[in-house]
């Protein structure tokens, strides 16, 4: 896996060039990358001398072996100028040891298993990264992004895979699930149980996590005294058993939620899940929101608190 990568040889690594190559430069030199016989993804990008920075990150994040595997992988490579339009001493901060995870969880959010040419790319609406976020694909004004990013040159054919040029650099989702609930303001019923059930600390853990997050209007349903009389120190293990009903291990996303008939959850109980009218019920509670990305999870958004049998 990523975080266990042996650190490949230093002679690719030289820190960054601080001038960086003209994009036609840089665009000829891809074009004759394709039309040779093809090095590894490491050697590919450190020839065509625009992606200095990139492989110097790699290293810092000990990725470099990972990107010189079999693979297959496909690399979505920022330009030594796609980091330069980071805020300035961002480089420089995220290449110090003590930010290794960081640098790691940001890179690995370029690079998809398996080897998708431009073509295979652009036939999709998401991409499931080796960070375990999502990356959205899409058009914008003609040209093709991703997470943002346009995409400038394509299908730079390497030995294990194939990379694709951006020209900025993706930053992956930094909060956990929790602080994403938190900061947006409508599920403070929510936040308020996982303190009082001791859940705060096991949701802001490694994960992933899937979270079927009741908004504050959920909870209100709920018969008169219920959420106040759930809070009591008395009622902490129902109150445990309620919230964990709302979380299931793994990543599962809205596409992947439809092909399911019931949602295993971490608390053992196992909600049934309906598709009506193009709407998605899991265990009754309609799903209003999905797909909102956190950096151990994925949250969907509910109506109706769900309380197991």
């Amino acid at each position: 896996m990523f975080l266990t990568a042996l650190i490949a040889s230093s002679t690719l690594l030289s820190p960054p060039s601080q001038s960086s190559c003209p994009m036609q430069k840089m665009a000829e030199t891809l074009a004759g990358a394709r039309t040779s016989a093809p090095n590894d993804i490491v050697a590919v990008a450190a020839g065509a001398g625009d992606f200095g920075t990139l492989i110097a990150a790699a290293k810092a994040a000990g990725l470099v072996g990972v990107l010189q595997s079999d693979g297959p992988l496909t690399v979505f490579a920022p330009t030594d100028a796609a980091f330069a339009k980071l805020p300035k001493g961002t480089v420089e901060t995220l290449l110090k040891p003590e930010n290794k995870q960081a640098l790691v969880e940001i890179l690995t959010y370029h690079v998809v298993p398996g080897k998708l040419e431009a073509a295979d790319v652009l036939k999709r609406k998401t991409l499931d990264t080796a960070n375990g976020e999502r990356a959205k694909i899409a058009m914008k004004n003609g040209k093709p992004t991703i997470a943002g990013a346009n995409i400038v040159a394509t299908d730079v054919e390497a030995s294990n895979g194939v990379i694709h040029v951006i020209d900025a650099v993706m930053i992956p989702e930094q909060r956990d699930v929790v602080d994403v609930a938190v900061a947006n303001g409508s599920f403070k019923t929510l936040a308020a149980a996982l303190g009082a059930a001791d859940l705060v600390a096991t949701l802001k853990g490694k994960g992933p996590f899937t979270v079927l997050a009741p908004t504050d209007a959920a909870f209100a349903k709920l018969p008169a005294g219920t959420v106040e009389t759930l809070l009591l120190p008395e009622n902490k293990g129902k109150l445990k058993e309620i919230l964990l009903a709302h979380v299931v291990p793994g990543r599962v996303y809205s596409d992947q939620v439809v092909k399911l008939k019931m949602a295993p959850t971490v608390g053992g109980f196992k909600a049934p899940i309906v598709v009506k009218d193009g709407k998605v019920m899991v265990d009754g509670a309609t799903v209003v929101a999905a797909d909102i990305e956190a950096k151990n999870g994925v949250i969907h958004v509910i109506d109706t608190v769900i309380i197991p049998d």
